[in-house]
């Protein structure tokens, strides 16, 4: 077994990328390595299956520690098993591409594909514009100093002509999920499923609460709107998401978005991407830009979808006789559990918000910090904020004017709101 794990080989690959001596590299690596070697070279460059995420390399024969191998444990979605020669099997059709079975296997027998490294060319020739989206848990992740304004200079220094807060587009669909609830919750009985911004969540309803999908609220990811806004603005651009999710790389290659944004990475590859070419995000000057409003910002922990769409119905529609009750699980089990009490009237809510990370997006498989930090820090941001909802939010206004919606009311025109909407009724399993 090659002393290399397979982040190690990543960053060594970004480095010879960006220093024009990719392919010289590879064959070094080649040498020196084992039979798998071959297989972290072709996954860590975007290799592999280009509908698939999550790889199985080999078969594990190793010591977890445990009776049970850590993968199976960790996955509640039951798509992890033995076959009869005690062999590790992913059932792909029972996988939710969360990557908690990659974040507890300690011999990279299981890994997730990296797609950096060919998008290395287009930012060095810079003849394509190329925007870095970033997810709102983002704040803090890489430091205490590293403001907005100075990852936005980081990533220009990488090579990225922009970077647009994934907040700013949560505030638009915050708009959207406010509007749906007003026309669909119009009496006791009546609920609505969220979090559209959570592939796990929108993934267990598909596959194994299917009777409750026609209550999920027709709208796209904020990534998915944040990527068709920047092309919608930008027809020419490239778009990378970056947020703390393995599952996102999914959710991008589905076949009714996958226009949307080209590639994903997380905050643990940005981090080892900062680290191979030697960019300390700390030490940028501040390139601050657009304002996004509490609400947006707070989409990142649990609870913030709810808050920030309660408070802005009770800000477009004040007089509505029914308001947001709203109600939160996080992590698959207790999402799980809430989905299957929605099933059997065990609840009175009607709004209901899952998140298939513990804590939300701050806990995600690929943060750099603690989740209980994280959310403190989207908080004390969100407090930052100049308007606490999209509707008090000139940027926000402003941005939705250059996207062709003269008013908020356009959100829910059929038409007009293809760029933000989903339909969730059939999507393919």
């Amino acid at each position: 077994m090659t002393k290399l794990t397979y982040d190690d080989i990543f960053k060594d690959l970004v480095k010879s990328a960006f220093d024009g001596k990719l392919e010289q590299k590879i064959k070094k690596l080649e040498k020196q390595g084992d039979k798998h070697i071959q297989e972290y070279i072709n996954y860590a460059t975007g290799g592999g299956d280009s509908d698939k995420v999550i790889f199985k390399i080999r078969d594990c024969d190793l010591d977890c520690g445990c009776n049970d191998p850590g993968c199976q444990v960790s996955c509640l979605m039951g798509a992890i098993e033995r076959d009869e020669e005690g062999k590790v099997v992913i059932r792909s059709g029972d996988c939710n591409d969360c990557g908690e079975c990659v974040n507890v296997c300690q011999h990279d027998c299981l890994i997730d594909k990296k797609e950096f490294i060919p998008l290395v060319e287009v930012l060095k020739d810079r003849k394509v514009p190329v925007y870095a989206i970033i997810a709102p848990a983002f704040i803090g992740q890489f430091g205490s100093e590293v403001t907005p304004g100075k990852m936005r200079a980081a990533l220009k220094r990488l090579g990225f002509y922009g970077m647009v807060e994934v907040a700013l587009f949560a505030d638009i669909l915050t708009f959207r999920e406010a509007l749906e609830f007003d026309a669909h919750v119009r009496k006791e009985g009546d609920f609505v499923l969220t979090s559209m911004c959570c592939p796990m969540w929108v993934s267990m309803v598909k596959k194994v609460y299917k009777q409750l999908a026609p209550h999920i609220t027709p709208s796209v990811s904020p990534m998915v709107a944040c990527g068709r806004g920047v092309k919608k603005l930008h027809p020419d651009a490239k778009v990378v998401f970056i947020g703390p999710c393995i599952a996102k790389k999914a959710e991008a290659k589905e076949p009714d978005v996958r226009d949307a944004v080209d590639v994903v990475i997380t905050f643990k590859e940005l981090r080892q991407i900062f680290e191979a070419v030697g960019i300390n995000p700390a030490e940028m000057e501040e390139d601050e830009k657009e304002h996004s409003s509490t609400g947006g910002r707070i989409y990142a922990r649990t609870g913030g979808v709810s808050k920030a769409v309660a408070d802005t119905l009770k800000r477009i529609r004040p007089d509505k006789p029914i308001q947001i009750k709203a109600v939160q699980a996080h992590g698959v089990k207790e999402c799980r559990k809430m989905l299957q009490d929605a099933l059997e009237g065990k609840i009175s809510a009607n709004f209901y918000e899952g998140m298939g990370c513990v804590g939300g997006c701050v806990g995600g498989p690929h943060v750099l910090i603690d989740p209980a930090q994280g959310t403190d820090l989207v908080n004390d941001y969100g407090e930052e904020a100049l308007s606490l909802t999209p509707a008090d939010n000139k940027y926000v206004l402003t941005l939705l004017k250059s996207l062709g919606f003269d008013d908020i009311e356009d959100l829910f025109d059929e038409e007009k709101a293809k760029i933000f909407s989903r339909s969730f009724n059939q999507q393919p399993e």
